[in-house]
């Protein structure tokens, strides 16, 4: 249970001291820093980012979507996308551990008979149901990293799902971060304006779920379906077989 802890510990403290780090307006604040790291360390920033990543995904900190935005509008759409597929699959993968360790077995074998026959019914097909979950994009990402660990997925199928599921959604938000000079003249335009009218609530905001649009959300749902179309035709020919 030390790690769990620890987790727990190290999420609160990230949430009250680094949670609003990651957004615009700070991104705005130290832009020239950062492109002249970016510039002149490429590798180390990349690296860098990727540690970044690992730390917010790993505490459940909120702003991962925004984070790979910024990798985009940072890096480009290709460099963006794999150092933020690779930060989210590593982070994930040392919250999945942790849980299945401290909370996964225990929780199982209190649980009763009936947990334990889902639990197995989810094993069975994990690939599957984890590649559904990570790419529609209604499930909060921690969550699905802690609904595996809870039902004691192996580790391959977990990583495998993790990095083809997350990679559609991971091209979407890098691609819009290229767009992300655009947004941030917009913002300053209008957090300057709502200065000049001595407005009470003026900050720099950008959501990354405008990114996701209709066209957008519902093919990630259709690839999620496709995903569990071998649990479809397996219960399919399972119902079959009983039949005859």
């Amino acid at each position: 249970m030390l790690p769990l802890a620890a987790i727990i510990i190290f999420a609160v403290v990230a949430y009250f001291t680094i949670g609003d780090g990651i957004s615009l307006e700070s991104l705005v604040r130290h832009r020239a820093t950062i492109d002249s790291f970016v510039t002149e360390h490429r590798l180390l920033a990349v690296l860098a980012y990727i540690g970044i990543y690992v730390v917010a995904v790993a505490l459940s900190v909120p702003g991962a979507a925004f984070l790979t935005v910024a990798g985009g509008f940072l890096f480009g759409i290709a460099t963006g996308t794999s150092a933020a597929v690779i930060g989210a699959t590593v982070g994930a993968t040392i919250i999945f551990l942790i849980a299945r360790t401290a909370l996964g077995e225990p929780l199982l074998r209190r649980a009763g008979p009936r947990a334990t026959q889902i639990a197995k019914g989810f094993r069975q097909d994990a690939f599957s149901y984890l590649l559904f979950l990570r790419l529609v994009p209604v499930f909060p990402f921690f969550l699905v990293n802690l609904v595996p660990a809870l039902a004691g997925v192996r580790l391959g199928p977990f990583l495998g799902a993790t990095v083809l599921g997350i990679i559609p959604g991971a091209v979407v938000f890098a691609l819009a971060g290229t767009g992300l000079d655009s947004v941030i003249t917009a913002q300053k335009n209008s957090y300057h304006e709502c200065i000049a009218a001595k407005g009470v609530d003026c900050h720099m905001a950008f959501d990354p779920a405008e990114a996701l649009t209709p066209q957008l959300i519902a093919a990630l749902v259709a690839l999620g379906l496709l995903a569990l179309m071998p649990v479809v035709l397996k219960y399919w020919r399972a119902r079959s077989r009983t039949a005859a």
